[in-house]
């Protein structure tokens, strides 16, 4: 469902639109700083019935109003910060990679992780730690093997995941999956 459609949905359901939602919400004093995203969920779903789906589309058009846009450097940037800086490097690198493997890859960066696309379609995702460097596959109807093991609970948004330890682990086999899961979207 498309961010839009979740807006029409709860216009049709409430009423309101998210600057309808936007003023409530400010009369209540929940758009200053220090107000919890849950407090504002919990609002959401008991005074007007909206999934946790749906309350989430209205905090995320909130935040949209009252936070400055990120550029995508700055917002990919954050993932790398304190004990997971050496970590960039090795990312720079493998999205050089990924971006020979063919036409309209860009990064989609989230607050979790950072999201490569083809075209505007997530094949693969990055999650950076202290101590490993995640890389989240989206390859349908393919068997585990190896290194490249079911993602499990650990990401839904992709089937699998190889953890990365060592720069050199980035190479012929890993960037073979890539490029099956940039076919594949």
């Amino acid at each position: 469902m498309s961010f839009q459609a979740y807006l029409d949905t709860i216009k049709k359901k409430t009423g309101k639109t998210p600057d309808d939602f936007r003023v409530l919400a400010e009369q209540k004093g929940f758009l200053n700083g220090d107000v919890k995203t849950g407090k504002i969920l919990a609002w959401l779903k008991e005074d007007f019935g909206l999934g946790h789906g749906h309350a989430m589309a209205i905090v995320h058009a909130f935040k949209s109003t009252i936070e400055p846009e990120l550029s995508i450097e700055t917002q990919v940037a954050r993932h790398f910060t304190g004990d997971k800086a050496g970590w960039r490097r090795t990312y720079d690198g493998l999205l050089d990679q990924v971006k020979k493997i063919g036409p309209g890859v860009d990064e989609k960066p989230t607050n979790s992780y950072i999201g490569l696309r083809h075209d505007g379609k997530k094949f693969a995702i990055i999650q950076v730690s202290s101590d490993c460097f995640d890389v989240g596959i989206k390859l349908k109807d393919t068997e585990s093997d190896g290194r490249l093991v079911p993602s499990g609970k650990w990401n839904a948004m992709v089937t699998h995941r190889v953890s990365i330890e060592d720069p050199s682990q980035i190479n012929a086999e890993l960037m073979n999956w890539l490029r099956q899961a940039y076919d594949n979207v």
